[in-house]
């Protein structure tokens, strides 16, 4: 029994619109952010099992979101359309990375925006995999590329049957 988000809906209703708005769309974009949503978090958990502080469906840590903002966005002038995004009912904009689906897309892709590498061709999970290990997980990560290949494999075949 799953019980996770739909894979589907989840690229359909919340990771192509919000690609789209912001700006950053692309097909491998979508495979990216889908697939790195399906390796972090299995589509089920929004805080970090045990005692680790990664938020989110996309698993992303407060500090890196933090670094985010300070380093990246704020000289963009997406940044503007990625506020908008905001509900501004929580004290601190990390806790949206938890409920706000359309927000925590939006900064997973900004994140993966500012790396200077390009990103990996469509379609391949296997270096689809590489450049989350590279790039989102790191080195540091308890991650394995060689496992994070099949979900990104689901990530492709989901916006193969859109």
């Amino acid at each position: 029994m799953n019980l996770g988000l739909d894979a589907e809906q989840l690229a359909k209703y919340v990771i192509r619109p919000t690609l789209e708005y912001i700006g950053w769309h692309s097909p491998v974009a979508e495979q990216l952010v889908l697939g790195t949503a399906i390796t972090e978090s299995r589509l089920r958990f929004l805080k970090q099992l045990g005692s680790g502080p990664a938020l989110g469906i996309y698993q992303m840590e407060p500090a890196t979101f933090r670094d985010l903002i300070k380093n990246y966005l704020r000289f963009r002038p997406e940044y503007q359309l990625i506020e908008h995004l905001r509900d501004r009912r929580l004290t601190t904009k990390s806790e949206e990375l938890i409920y706000n689906l359309a927000y925590a897309t939006a900064m997973t892709r900004a994140h993966y925006r500012r790396v200077s590498e390009p990103l990996p061709p469509e379609g391949d999970a296997w270096l689809l995999a590489s450049y989350w290990k590279a790039h989102y997980n790191t080195h540091l990560g308890a991650g394995d590329p060689h496992e994070a290949q099949a979900h990104f494999q689901v990530a492709i075949d989901t916006f193969d049957s859109l």
